[in-house]
């Protein structure tokens, strides 16, 4: 039971993480694994999946960009927006193997509003969320 319970936090940790709403997934994916309520393995499959999903939101969000741009409702200002855009314009879409990154979100969002083809989006964010919890899964495991 407990181990559903974690599960289930760790993948909504992981999900609001990775939308733009403000919140952090790796002290919870720390504690799961500290805690050892399940398998390493299913630990970063369940915070992949969920973080990876997460950012299928924010893509959508940019995609639909245009309607929520003027109701005051989108979540980056209109300079951080332009920066993104620049950023993934300068480095393509390889730039998504970096949406694990504190600046991720905004990467993805401008990933969507640019129309970046659905497979290769999936394939290059799923690649960085996973890799990121292998990382700190190893650090995990090295420091406990």
């Amino acid at each position: 039971m407990w181990e559903n319970a974690g599960l289930t936090g760790l993948f909504t940790a992981a999900f609001l993480a990775a939308t733009p709403i403000p919140f952090q997934s790796e002290i919870v994916f720390i504690a799961a694994q500290a805690a050892a309520i399940a398998p390493v393995w299913l630990l970063i499959a369940v915070a992949s999946v969920g973080n990876t999903l997460g950012s299928c939101v924010t893509f959508v969000i940019g995609r639909q960009i245009t309607r929520f741009q003027h109701r005051g409702w989108f979540p980056a200002t209109p300079a951080q927006m332009r920066r993104a855009q620049d950023w993934f314009q300068r480095w393509g879409r390889w730039s998504l193997l970096l949406s694990w990154a504190p600046f991720g979100d905004a990467i993805v969002l401008a990933s969507g509003v640019l129309r970046t083809p659905w497979p290769v989006f999936l394939s290059l964010v799923a690649i960085a969320k996973t890799g990121r919890y292998l990382a700190l899964a190893g650090a995990v495991d090295l420091l406990v």
